[in-house]
């Protein structure tokens, strides 16, 4: 059963009319209604229904009619309760509550952008409506207080409700068909003024543009004669576009979405996605995104695929603006103004001369708008200040644009392998990608995992059935063609750096092309220094990355792989084909002074409290370091020397753990581009430091370069020299065979030479082979021969150094072969040599050795305090490695002492140490402590 009472009041119960038709009736139903849900006296209701009277009715008069009611209606519908009376109906049986509810919800289905069902609830809400509220049993609304709050309340939201109604018919292009509407509309409500605009709108879109300016005009008399008043500013805007015939109001299908298209299946980010949906969902706290990456890394992708997957959120629009111009210039913002303020309604004639001006307007008209800000390619913070308002935004740009303090920023990185793959998979289709899986992995790093890279390589493959994914990696492995096929039809890798290229300043250019000589991974601030000291700039610029602090303090610079190719693209273009063997040149002049006094602590052979001299480019020999046999590497023209100083032990090696892969690299980059001498000396020099901390993959790795590049360069000497390292590092790897075969060959080319030093070094490192081959008397010979070739010379410097470790290795000897009075004495002068020249590893490791010798006379208190000293050098080195070597030396110590834990706990530290750096030897021999401790397992 419905009760109606916008209009005539009506009872509806299906089909059946059950409307009272006695006039008390109606009048005593009409008051239920106006209180329905509330329970009401007999007092109350007779003094509603004769206000005039004093209560003279009797009350049985009103039971009668209440009864007779009931009768019709029904008990349940009229309730008694306590002697009150209440009409007992919910809510949607009442046309009122029904009205209020479904307009509520055609507003908010409005402002959510949700047309279809706004307009679907309006409309159920106007069908409603039959006229006043009770316009039968109150004619003129003053009989009750009730039926007078009512109208005005109702009529109100009708008005509301017909608005809106209009609103979103003039949005679907319904122009035509509300024109006979609106101006009956203007005629029953003269002063109400949205409807006046939107007959003004309904004319203009239909074609009748003086019909809709006369429109204006009589609205403008009208207020200006009644009431002297002049029309709203939002219908005087509306005017003056009209009358400039501003085609922006023709737009018709809804706020403006001005994004390029979507990126068909965009692929990955998932999390940067949603991050930025979070950054823009709520409206009260609008936020500026930068997102920020290298060239091609998917900013533009990233930030447009955001913004049309959010754009239902934004009822006013999506505004799209491209910041980067023809031929890198940056766009003007105060074009950019220009347009946006069009696209919002202001007349071309209206928008002001000025930036200032401009900005100031743009931010007055979308102060109460919800609007997202789109500003693609952004050069730095004075083009964008401008734009920035109240609404979100989303910058993208190759720089962080720091000067945007209350930015959020989203860097982009390159895509993952999984995502690489997935973008090359959606690209040339899963069948063909499953197929060769191996293939589409070297595919994806070969783009390094740059977005723009992998949908061109995509596009290629698709483009060509008949290719393979290994054809393609195949001809991509050539990287000086890599660049060249790097392109379908339009789209370029090459572009893209071009353009960052291009608007740098000459120093930035220069620098950028002088590190596409290097192959490196990554580079520290002091490499940067050198090739210009514009780093920074590059990093704007989206061609370079700040990749991260080193365990030394310096700043370390990424360059992608591609942006690496483009820029020796341009040095090669630029200043010729030697351009990148004279850039490693003069980069090796500043490594080798570096490295050379880095390396000094670790060998020294002069007072440690004193400070290196920065030295000029040398090779271990003294001679000027040759770039080829004969020919000096003279420095880079222009450059200042750098001076390296340094004495501290840990700080050289901190500095060298941190360069390890750059200088590695720069071996490989030396041996490219021919420079023979320069890779095997910086290989050389790098060997004590990849020893000592076992670094066996790399040291392997330069010392086949350096062995190739000293035959390249017809050094037998030189050949030599490297043979002698790489039996060192046999020895490191215990392939005693291979080292003994390396060091024979390099001694017969030394005594081929006669080279009386050089021998005596091969003959200490044959002897350390010959003892593990377990042909100590053949060490012991070897080794008395090196002994002596020292003993004739100065116990300094090199023949200080030379005969300290002939004292040291063939003390083990006679260590082994059980002469231990002797191994103590030739290891006792070892230690004593090592400490005149202040070499603290090699001090340590001969302690440990004469330790050793101790716990075999069963001297164990010596024995202890042999280790201690050794222990308290490593701490201060920092060198873990040699730390763990002494921990062993105390458990032994404080096994043969009976202090059983005490061991277990020295063994198990020295165990951690081992087992971190691969160390299989000093991990064997730490478990053997722990078997003896009885707890193998500690």
């Amino acid at each position: 059963m419905e009760f109606r009472i916008m209009g005539s009041l009506q009872v509806q119960d299906g089909a059946r009319d059950r409307t009272p038709t006695a006039p008390k009736h109606r009048d005593l139903l009409a008051v239920f209604v106006l209180n329905a849900r509330r329970p009401m006296t007999l007092a109350r209701l007779r003094g509603l229904l004769w206000p005039r009277e004093d209560g003279d009715r009797s009350d049985s008069l009103l039971r009668g009619y209440i009864g007779r009611l009931r009768q019709s209606l029904g008990k349940d519908v009229i309730t008694t309760t306590s002697g009150t009376y209440m009409l007992a109906i919910e809510e949607d049986r009442l046309d009122v509550h029904r009205f209020r509810r479904l307009v509520e919800r055609g507003l908010r289905s409005a402002r959510e952008g949700q047309d279809d069902q706004a307009r679907s609830h309006l409309r159920e809400a106007l069908d409603l409506w039959r006229g006043p509220v009770l316009e039968d049993v109150d004619p003129d609304g003053h009989r009750w207080v009730e039926t007078t709050a009512l109208r005005e309340e109702l009529e109100e939201l009708r008005l509301l409700a017909v608005e809106r109604s209009v609103d979103l018919d003039l949005k679907a292009g319904h122009h035509r068909e509300l024109v006979p509407d609106l101006r009956q509309l203007t005629r029953w409500h003269p002063t109400w003024q949205r409807f006046h605009g939107q007959y003004m709108l309904a004319l203009y879109r239909s074609g009748r543009r003086v019909e809709a300016l006369e429109a204006y005009t009589r609205l403008r008399e009208a207020l200006d004669e009644g009431h002297a008043l002049e029309p709203d500013p939002a219908l005087q805007l509306l005017y003056h576009r009209m009358l400039h015939d501003d085609v922006s109001l023709h737009v018709s299908a809804g706020p403006p979405v001005l994004l390029p298209y979507d990126v068909a299946h965009f692929t990955g980010r998932q999390d940067l996605l949603e991050r930025l949906d979070r950054l823009t969902a709520d409206p009260a706290a609008p936020a500026t995104v930068v997102v920020h990456g290298q060239a091609g890394a998917g900013k533009s992708a990233l930030a447009v695929h955001a913004a049309w997957r959010g754009r239902d959120r934004f009822a006013d629009g999506v505004f799209y603006a491209d910041l980067r111009g023809d031929h890198g210039r940056p766009v003007d913002p105060g074009a950019v103004l220009s347009d946006f303020l069009r696209w919002l309604g202001c007349p071309a004639q209206a928008v002001p001369a000025t930036l200032e001006h401009r900005a100031r307007l743009f931010r007055a008209y979308t102060a109460d708008r919800r609007l997202l800000l789109l500003l693609d390619n952004a050069a730095d913070e004075g083009q964008v200040r401008p734009l920035l308002t109240s609404c979100p935004a989303f910058v993208t740009s190759r720089s962080a644009l720091g000067g945007l303090t209350d930015a959020v920023r989203l860097p982009v990185d390159v895509l993952g392998d999984d995502d690489a793959l997935e973008v090359l998979e959606v690209l040339i289709g899963p069948e063909r990608a499953s197929a060769e899986r191996p293939a589409m992995v070297r595919l994806g790093r070969i783009c390094g995992g740059l977005p723009i890279a992998l949908r061109i390589a995509g596009a290629r493959l698709a483009a060509r059935p008949a290719w393979t994914v290994e054809h393609l990696v195949g001809l991509l492995d050539d990287e000086h063609l890599r660049l060249d096929l790097l392109h379908s039809g339009d789209q370029t890798v090459r572009s893209v750096y071009s353009i960052g290229y291009e608007g740098l300043p000459d120093k930035a250019r220069r620098m950028l092309r002088m590190l596409g000589a290097i192959s490196a991974p990554d580079f520290a601030d002091w490499v940067a220094a050198h090739f210009g000291g514009e780093a920074e700039t590059l990093v704007d610029a989206g061609l370079l990355e700040t990749h991260a602090i080193d365990v030394a303090g310096q700043v370390r610079y990424r360059m992608h792989d591609l942006t690496r190719l483009y820029a020796r693209e341009q040095l090669i273009a630029q200043s010729g084909e030697n351009a990148v063997r004279d850039t490693l040149i003069g980069l090796l002049s500043v490594v080798m002074t570096r490295v050379q006094a880095s390396r000094f602590p670790l060998l020294s052979t002069g007072p440690a409290d004193q400070p290196l001299p920065a030295t000029p480019l040398q090779g271990l020999s003294g001679d000027p370091l040759p770039g080829r046999p004969g020919h000096p590497l003279p420095a880079r023209p222009g450059s200042r020397s750098q001076t390296f100083v340094t004495t501290d032990i840990r700080t050289s090696v901190t500095w060298l753990l941190a360069e390890r892969d750059f200088l590695t690299g720069l071996v490989e980059d030396l041996h490219k581009a021919g420079l023979w001498d320069g890779a095997r000396r910086l290989a050389h020099l790098l060997v004590p430091f990849l020893e000592r901390h076992r670094f066996l993959d790399a040291w392997r790795h330069i010392g086949e370069l350096a062995l190739d590049a000293a035959r390249q360069a017809g050094d037998p000497r030189a050949e030599a020299l490297v043979l002698r390292d790489l039996g060192d590092l046999h020895r490191a790897e215990h392939r005693w065979d291979r080292a003994h075969e390396r060091l024979r060959l390099a001694l017969s080319m030394f005594l081929r030479a006669g080279a009386a030093k050089d021998i005596a070094h091969t003959r200490r490192r044959l002897g350390q082979v010959l003892l593990e081959l377990g042909r100590p008397a053949d060490a012991e010979r070897n080794l008395t021969a090196c002994l002596a070739t020292f003993d004739g010379h100065p116990s300094d410097g090199e023949n200080g150094r030379g005969a300290a470790e002939a004292h040291r290795a063939l003390g083990i000897v006679l260590h082994r072969t059980g002469r231990l009075d002797e191994a103590a004495a030739h290891l006792s002068t070892a230690v004593s040599l090592l400490s005149g020249l202040r070499d603290r590893h090699g001090q340590a490791d001969a302690l440990l050795d004469l330790a050793s010798v101790r716990m075999s006379q069963e001297l164990v208190s010596e024995a202890r305090t042999l280790g201690e000293q050794a222990r308290g050098i490593a701490v201060r080195l920092g060198d873990r490695l040699l730390d763990a070597a002494a921990l062993t030396t105390l458990a032994e110590v404080n096994l043969a002492e009976g202090a059983v834990d005490r061991a277990g706990e020295l063994a198990g530290e020295a165990l951690e140490i081992f087992q971190s750096v691969a160390d299989d030897r000093g991990r064997s021999r730490a478990l053997d402590i722990l078997r003896r401790t009885g707890n193998p397992h500690r």
